[in-house]
């Protein structure tokens, strides 16, 4: 190994009399160069004072060198360091075999496996009143890091230096993968806690003894307590006596899924929804994860992401007939009001858009706004829909159940389109929760207090229905606060136009098309026509021309023969036999297809079927 060494020192050109120590760094070079090394300083300086103490003679100094072979730390006996010193064996100076010759820090490096050079066996001449026993550190993934050095006078060497020499690198490679693992281990640590803490829903971790042993703040803020604290605490004393369910879930390991469970902080009860998990341990539960989810927060989040909200506002009833202006008058007074209201008209005539205003308007704005058209759904899912259902209720329920559409609106506005085509049995819950602002769900046996206005709206004569036994008395009274009359297309003259421009051109730029004019034939035209269907007929018929319409003038050519065969105010067929032939016309293009009819119609299909019957079709 000596020869070997020495072979490489005379391919270097080492001059083994004059050969000198180059000082690479020094200064605030030195500083900046140590500080990249301080962890490896840190963690090797408790090593060398104790192997210096150990030893107990102090005639050596203990060096500690970077990879490439410049010194980084000393410590040892003062006279030894003077000595070294005056030989340029102090940090910031390279030793590498390359400049200086074998040594028991460029050798140690170079070899990679410890080494001891005695004396004369160094290269150099100067060093050959010293014996260096040297051996190389690895960092935790194995790569070389640095080296450790025991150097004194040859004549202080001793057969076991250098084994004490790699005792303490691997003391120091041992602490330097502790420190790594306790990094590590940190580091897995801030990860869990910032995923815990991101969490939007209270959790909870407790072992099978039933200590806390992981919580997060909106679980600590739920249950009232400090995070910290909780840590110390066991479940039986965090929860108290009232929330049996709770415990019970945790000790016997029940495993469940957006339960509905009530939760006793002091005398306050507040619903969530848990969802508890095992935690398992070779096998064997070792304790129960539990996710709360405060139920409110739970309708919010539910209320958002199934677009309970609206965007009209007063401001998108246009129109300059007198008496349309009244209509939305009387809906702004509604829409400071709190009362319950009750839109009646035609269909099409805008019932969904003032039912939107008004809640945009008033004081629940800010709330969920829940449409639900009751002639649209079989009237055996019509309660399910309306009043949620527990899990369980019937064939085909959603595991956990469901949240029907009051909950959902609860602190806003629910929407009950086509109220008059409410079977008589659910008309008498629905007057059940306007009395008592709370809803049971369907096989349930909670009761849930809901905080709702409803706007409800008909196309039929409510006062009629009463009269022959098909709508309850007391729900009309009760629905019947504010009443607002809703005007017909055809009694709004003034506006046909208004209506005819302002739809061309959304419909253009919706269909990328250049923009198109009507004729006055066709206003002339449009404003005979009775519009059974209202605007909502106005706006399918002017979709129709736009898709086919290649110019940029309509004229009566392009109209559907239905519209254009109103040529005089004197050939009026009545309003019946105009919805007779509307409805015959589209069942005949629609191959009766009753669902895409009803949609052009604007109209529910229960209301079609009636009509289908009333005109023999």
């Amino acid at each position: 190994m000596i020869l070997d060494s020495w072979d490489r020192c005379h391919y270097y050109k080492v001059n083994p009399i004059k050969a000198k120590p180059i000082t690479v760094y020094q200064g605030i070079e030195l500083e900046t160069h140590v500080n990249k090394y301080r962890k490896l300083i840190d963690v090797s300086l408790p090593v060398m004072k104790n192997l210096f103490n150990f030893v107990g003679d102090g005639n050596f100094v203990i060096v500690l060198a970077d990879e490439q072979g410049c010194l980084l730390e000393m410590y040892g006996d003062e006279n030894v360091k003077s000595s070294a010193i005056a030989g340029d064996f102090v940090p910031g100076v390279d030793w590498s075999e390359k400049t200086i010759g074998n040594n028991g820090v460029g050798t140690a490096l170079f070899l990679d496996k410890p080494v001891q050079i005695f004396g004369r066996e160094h290269y150099w001449l100067e060093a050959h009143h010293w014996t260096c026993s040297g051996a190389p550190i690895h960092d935790p993934q194995g790569r070389l890091i640095g080296a450790l050095v025991i150097s004194g006078s040859y004549e202080k060497v001793h057969p076991h230096t250098l084994g004490m020499a790699v005792t303490a690198v691997n003391a120091i490679e041992n602490q330097l993968k502790l420190e790594e693992t306790v990094s590590l281990l940190e580091l897995s640590n801030n990860y869990k806690n910032a995923i815990i803490e991101s969490i939007s829903e209270g959790l909870l971790a407790v072992d099978e003894e039933g200590q806390i042993t992981q919580i997060n703040s909106i679980a600590a803020q739920y249950l009232e307590h400090n995070a910290a604290e909780s840590l110390k605490g066991n479940c039986d004393t965090i929860f108290g006596d009232k929330n049996s369910e709770l415990k019970n879930m945790i000790k016997f390991n029940r495993q469940v899924t957006d339960h509905e469970v009530d939760i006793f902080i002091g005398k306050v009860k507040t619903t969530y929804l848990v969802t508890t998990r095992p935690i398992k341990g070779n096998g064997i539960n070792k304790g129960t994860v539990l996710l709360l989810n405060e139920i409110s927060r739970a309708q919010k989040l539910v209320q958002r992401m199934s677009g309970a909200r609206v965007n009209c506002t007063f401001l998108d009833l246009v129109g300059e007939e007198p008496a349309y202006l009244e209509t939305v008058e009387l809906a702004r007074k509604a829409a400071d009001s709190t009362s319950n209201v009750l839109l009646l008209g035609e269909s099409g005539t805008g019932k969904d858009v003032f039912a939107q205003a008004i809640h945009n308007t008033g004081i629940r704005k800010r709330g969920p706004f829940v449409a639900l058209n009751c002639g649209a759904i079989p009237r055996e899912l019509i309660a399910s829909e309306l009043f949620g259902y527990v899990e369980g209720a019937f064939t085909g329920a959603s595991r956990g159940g469901k949240m029907g559409k009051f909950e959902l609106a609860s602190g806003g506005t629910i929407f009950l389109d086509e109220i008059g085509e409410m079977p008589l049995e659910l008309q008498t819950s629905l007057l059940r929760v306007l009395e008592t602002k709370t809803i049971t769900r369907v096989s349930g046996n909670d009761v849930i207090p809901v905080d709702v206005r409803i706007i409800a709206a008909t196309n039929k004569d409510l006062s009629l229905e009463v009269r022959q036994g098909k709508f309850r008395q007391d729900l009309f009274y009760r629905l019947n606060v504010f009443a607002i009359r809703m005007v017909p297309l055809r009694e709004r003259k003034e506006d046909i136009a208004l209506f005819t421009k302002r739809i061309l051109d959304n419909l253009c730029i919706k269909f990328k098309k250049p923009a198109i004019q009507p004729d006055k034939n066709v206003l002339e035209i449009f404003n005979k026509y009775p519009w059974p269907g209202n605007i909502r007929e106005l706006q399918n018929v002017l979709e129709r021309v736009v898709n086919v319409c290649n110019d940029t003038i309509l004229s009566i050519d392009h109209l559907p023969v239905e519209i254009r065969s109103t040529k005089t105010r004197g050939n009026y067929m009545p309003i019946k036999n105009y919805e007779r032939d509307l409805i015959e016309s589209l069942l005949e293009q629609h191959n009766r297809n009753i669902t895409r009819v009803a949609n052009e119609l604007g109209v529910a299909r229960t209301t079609l079927y009636q009509k289908i019957a009333k005109y023999k079709l």
